[in-house]
C-alpha cells in the first residue's frame, strides 16, 4: 500500500471513497438519480454550445489546440466537433462550461464543469457505453459534494481572503476519468492523491482582478483530473490516502476539517440531488434578484423605461458593484447584480447576447443598472448564503421595483427555479436546451442530441457523439 513518512490518522476514508466510486454501478443507481445526471449531461453541453459567440470560446479552443500539438485525438471539442486527446478536449469543454457561468452550483462550487467534459471525452475516447458513462457521472458528483464539504472554511472565514472553489474541483474531473478507465481501488486512492498534487491553490487573484481567465480554470481543472487518473493508471507509487493524512490535503484549505462528511451516507443518499441548477447566465448569487424582477415584470406588464429604482434587500456581499462608465469583463458583469438584472431588462431571452463588448458599455443598460439598489438590511455574506443553502434551503431576498409614477410592486422569494426545492422539469430542460444550442446548432440537430442524452443507458458507444457535434 506504500509507505508513509509522516504519521497518518487511524482513519479510512480514502480507501472509503475509493471503493465507493469503483463498486458503483448503474443497477445500484435510483431512477431520478439517473435521470437527473442525464439533465446535468444536457445542460452542461447547453451552456457550452451557448458560449460560441464569447471570444473567450474561441481562444480557449486555440488553446487546446496548441497544447495538443495541432487537432487530432480520440475525444471532441463541442463547438466544431474537432477532435483532440482527451485531456485537451476536456480542458476546452470544460472551459466553456463555464464561460457563461451558467452551469450548476453544488453546495461548494461547480462540479459539472469538470466532471461532464472528464467524463465524457474518456467515455467518448475508450468508446463506453452509455451505462458506464452515467455511472463515472454520479460517481463523481457524489466523490466531489463530500470532498468539498469536508474542507469548507471556518465561520469567521471572509472570501475576500481567497477561496479554493476551483481546488476541490479536481476530484469531480479525477474521479470519472479514473472509473472509466478501469482503476483498480488502490488506483483510484492514488488517483485522488494526485488530484491534490495537481489541484489550484485557493486563491483571491480572480476575485480581486475580475478577469476572464476565471474560466479557464474550469478547463485546467477538467484537463487535470484525467492526467491524474493517467498517472495512477500508469505507475505512480505510493501516494495513498490523501484525505487521511494531516497536512497532506484537508488541513491545508481550512482549520475546520470535517472528515466525517468524506464518507458520509455512502449507502443510502446521493448528495448529487442537492445540485442547484442555474436558470439564467450568471453567478449563483445573482440568481434570484434577476428571477425576481422578472417575474414582477411579467406579472405586472412593467416597462423597463418607466422604472424609476429597484432594491435588492438583503443585498449580497460583492455582487452590487455597478460602473457609471460600464462594465469590463465577462467575470465583472457576470458577478454584479446591476448588471445582470439591466441585461435581463434589455432582453429577456438570456444567453450570450447579455455578453457582447457592445452591452458591456450599452448606455441603456448602464441607465437601468444604475436604478438597482441595496436594501436597507445588512448584506447576506457569501459565507452565510453558502451555509443557508448547504443546509437544505436558500437565502431569502425580496425586490421591489418603484415605477415613475409612484406605483410599487415586491415580490419575495427564497429559492428560484432551478433550487434543489423547485427543480426544473424534464420539458423545463429540455426546452432551456433548446435555447442554449440555438446559438450554435440547427433545431434539427439540437433534437438529436436531446434525444441522445434522454436515452443514454441505451448508448453502446459514447463516441457516437461525434457525429452529432460536426
Amino acid at each position: 500500500m506504500g509507505r508513509k513518512y509522516f504519521a497518518a490518522n487511524a482513519t479510512d476514508y480514502t480507501q472509503k471513497l475509493a471503493d465507493y466510486a469503483v463498486d458503483l454501478k448503474f443497477g445500484d443507481i435510483p431512477a431520478e438519480v439517473i435521470e437527473r445526471a442525464k439533465m446535468l449531461t444536457l445542460h452542461t453541453l447547453g451552456v457550452a454550445l451557448a458560449a460560441k459567440p464569447i471570444e473567450l470560446s474561441d481562444a480557449a479552443i486555440k488553446v487546446a489546440e496548441a497544447a495538443n500539438g495541432g487537432k487530432g485525438g480520440e475525444a471532441s471539442v463541442w463547438l466544431g466537433g474537432d477532435k483532440l486527446s482527451m485531456a485537451s478536449a476536456a480542458f476546452a469543454n470544460g472551459t466553456l462550461s463555464d464561460m457563461l457561468d451558467w452551469e450548476d452550483c453544488a453546495w461548494a462550487g461547480h462540479p459539472n464543469s469538470g466532471a461532464i467534459p472528464a467524463a465524457m471525452a474518456v467515455a467518448e475516447g475508450l468508446k463506453k457505453d452509455g451505462k458506464a458513462y452515467l455511472e463515472a457521472v454520479v460517481a463523481a458528483l457524489e466523490v466531489y459534494q463530500r470532498v468539498s464539504m469536508a474542507v469548507q472554511p471556518a465561520d469567521d472565514f471572509d472570501h475576500n481572503e481567497g477561496w479554493a472553489i476551483a481546488n476541490w474541483q479536481i476530484f469531480a474531473a479525477s474521479t470519472p476519468a479514473a472509473k472509466l478507465m478501469g482503476l483498480t481501488k488502490q488506483e483510484m486512492n492514488q488517483t485522488f492523491g494526485a488530484s491534490v498534487l495537481f489541484a489550484k491553490m485557493p486563491s483571491n487573484l480572480q476575485q480581486a482582478t475580475m478577469s476572464n481567465a476565471y474560466h479557464y480554470e474550469y478547463g485546467i481543472t477538467a484537463q487535470n483530473g484525467i492526467l491524474a487518473a493517467m498517472c495512477a493508471k500508469n505507475g505512480v507509487a505510493n501516494l495513498m490516502d490523501c484525505f487521511d493524512i494531516p497536512n497532506a490535503y484537508c488541513e491545508q484549505l481550512t482549520k475546520a476539517v470535517d472528515r466525517t462528511w468524506l464518507d458520509r451516507s455512502l449507502d443510502d443518499r446521493f448528495y448529487m440531488m442537492d445540485i442547484l441548477v442555474k436558470h439564467w447566465p450568471a453567478n449563483m448569487w445573482v440568481q434570484t434578484p434577476v428571477e425576481l424582477v422578472d417575474l414582477l415584470v411579467k406579472e405586472n406588464n412593467i416597462h423597463a423605461d418607466d422604472i424609476a429604482e429597484i432594491v435588492v434587500n438583503p443585498p449580497t456581499q460583492y455582487r452590487m458593484h455597478f460602473y457609471e462608465e460600464g462594465f469590463e469583463s465577462l467575470m465583472e458583469a457576470q458577478f454584479s447584480i446591476p448588471y445582470v438584472i439591466a441585461a435581463m431588462l434589455l432582453d429577456p431571452k438570456p444567453g450570450p447576447n447579455w455578453y457582447t463588448p457592445e452591452m458591456f458599455k450599452d448606455p441603456k443598460l448602464i441607465e437601468h443598472a444604475k436604478k438597482v439598489k441595496a436594501g436597507p438590511d445588512k448584506e447576506d455574506t457569501l459565507l452565510e448564503c453558502f451555509h443557508i443553502y448547504q443546509n437544505g434551503s436558500h437565502p431569502e431576498k425580496t425586490v421591489t421595483i418603484t415605477m415613475k409614477d409612484g406605483t410599487v410592486y415586491e415580490k419575495t422569494q427564497r429559492t428560484h427555479k432551478g433550487h434543489p426545492l423547485d427543480m426544473l422539469t424534464l420539458d423545463e430542460f429540455c426546452d432551456l436546451f433548446r435555447r442554449e444550442a440555438s446559438f450554435t446548432l440547427t433545431p434539427e440537430r439540437t433534437e438529436e442530441i436531446i434525444d441522445f442524452v434522454l436515452n443514454l443507458e441505451n448508448v453502446d458507444d459514447m463516441s457516437k457523439i461525434h457525429e452529432l457535434l460536426v
